[in-house]
């Protein structure tokens, strides 16, 4: 569409007059929260999520599967390569690929999301998956493998960004926060079935390409989904405030997406809601063309805090150490399965499976704050009762093991879920896309960073003081909750610039 800078807003598109900070009675339903229902059928607000969603379970895949893959690959018998002779650091680049894709995903997410849209990023991405994948599986040599492990990486950034932005907008807002937090939930189940399908596939000759090229059906499912679905009519309504599109088209086209995404029950009400969603852009004045300066003052910054603070304590809080020595706890403890490490991987995702089903059944009825206060409180004591273990209770397993469990799961009732909830609705919508890459971009710079620095932390310092150093962080993260993270439950999008920033 022709950018049309001088069409007309609709009489309530108008500007409101923020100096005075009064409030017209015509923007009062906005901030008293009394705006009209969202009418909505479930079964229309089940695709709009699912194709989304399938990104979040091919990342969760690719983590289950590598760690399985890798144990195929180095097999002199069953590898079915003459290059199996690894050196860690080459292992390092397979298991460690795909992270430093998702890096440059994350980046490049920041340049061209706006642009894109959320449905053509979710397009981008599921063509990069199939890419990877098939590079990855097909690989003659290393070289070659890594490469493919870097596409299918950046394929997850762009995902992990677009995913929960396009859910966010388009989800009715009773239901937002369960299927934001369903996608984690599709996460966790990717993880299983890497896991799973790793476990019957490693003694196979060539096992591993069979791994990797086990997602490509899945993302082909994925783009065709993406292609089929419309785009998020409030992005549609972001260009047409900002003046990048003729408006009244971009307002018919919206009003065409909703219908589509909400079903036949919002047909009488869609041009309503499209206008009253026009005029509260307008009144938090979303009609401006954002800078990268903006990310860094007023309400953007604080979102940002909020933002990258959950994201960043979601990671160095231990849950990839605190994982790792899953296997040697269940040892200790006398469980004989636990001497096959995929069994035990299988055993936690299928707890993290559970508790995040759990946090996606209540999220919306107690809210974001008490699942994060509560879990997060819970995951402070199993640290440093994980501490104490490798310190002087070495003679009690059974405190490990329940240690263990308790901050898994509770990690899947807080962190896991609302972490990822909170950023896809927390920012500002002219700089949801930018935003929102910056906070996955610190996601996962410091799942990398602790990842590589736990060995070395671990051998200077030991496994005891490492895991009362998490403690301490979760004690911090825990207080930056408290004082820091709004409550968003029941509100629009809208409602949540307006209210909480």
């Amino acid at each position: 569409m022709a950018s049309d800078h001088e069409q007309n807003r609709p009489p309530s598109v108008g500007k409101v007059g923020r100096s005075s900070g009064e409030i017209s009675s015509e923007h009062q339903p906005l901030i008293n929260g009394t705006h009209s229902s969202e009418s909505y059928s479930v079964s229309s607000a089940i695709l709009p999520f699912l194709f989304p969603a399938f990104g979040g379970l091919l990342y969760g895949y690719d983590i289950g599967a590598t760690s399985c893959a890798t144990i195929s690959i180095e097999s002199a018998t069953l590898s079915g390569i003459s290059w199996y002779d690894l050196s860690s650091v080459e292992i390092g680049l397979i298991t460690s690929g795909s992270l430093y894709g998702a890096l440059i995903g994350s980046v490049l997410a920041f340049t061209i999301a706006d642009f894109l849209g959320r449905r053509r990023e979710l397009i981008t991405a599921s063509i990069l998956y199939l890419v990877g994948a098939l590079v990855t599986a097909l690989s003659p040599n290393l070289a070659v493998m890594v490469i493919g492990r870097f596409v299918y990486g950046i394929g997850i950034g762009l995902a992990m960004h677009s995913a929960p932005i396009y859910i966010a907008e388009t989800a009715p807002s009773q239901i937002r926060g369960q299927l934001i937090s369903l996608k984690e939930f599709f996460i966790v189940l990717g993880m299983v079935a890497g896991y799973g399908i790793g476990s019957l596939l490693v003694e196979t000759v060539a096992g591993w390409r069979y791994m990797y090229g086990a997602s490509t059906p899945l993302a082909v499912i994925t783009g065709i989904g993406m292609w089929w679905l419309p785009a998020s009519p409030r992005w549609l309504l972001l260009r047409a405030i900002q003046g990048k599109g003729n408006m009244q088209e971009l307002r018919e086209t919206a009003i065409c997406c909703l219908c589509r995404l909400r079903g036949q029950y919002i047909s009488e009400s869609a041009s309503e809601q499209v206008d009253e969603i026009l005029t509260e852009l307008s009144y938090v004045g979303e009609e401006k063309e954002a800078t990268l300066g903006e990310l860094f003052h007023g309400k953007c910054l604080k979102a940002l805090i909020i933002g990258a603070g959950l994201v960043l304590f979601q990671q160095i809080t231990g849950q990839p150490s605190v994982l790792y020595y899953a296997a040697s706890i269940f040892q200790s403890a006398g469980f004989s399965a636990a001497s096959d490490a995929t069994r035990v991987s299988i055993l936690l995702g299928l707890l993290k499976l559970i508790m995040t089903g759990v946090a996606v059944v209540v999220v919306d009825r107690l809210g974001r704050r008490p699942l994060l206060l509560g879990g997060v409180s819970v995951m402070v004591i199993s640290l440093f009762l994980l501490g104490s273990y490798y310190l002087f209770l070495d003679d009690m397993p059974a405190i490990a093991v329940v240690a263990l469990l308790l901050y898994v799961g509770c990690y899947q009732l807080s962190f896991g879920p609302i972490g990822w909830l909170m950023i896809s609705e927390i920012f500002p919508l002219r700089l949801r896309g930018r935003g929102l890459s910056i906070a996955v971009l610190v996601n996962f710079g410091a799942n990398a960073l602790v990842t590589f620095a736990y060995s070395p932390l671990k051998a200077w310092l030991g496994a005891g003081v490492v895991f009362y150093v998490f403690g301490v962080i979760a004690v911090i993260s825990l207080l930056f909750i408290f004082f820091v993270v709004p409550e968003t439950k029941g509100l629009t999008l809208e409602e949540i610039e307006a209210k909480c920033l």
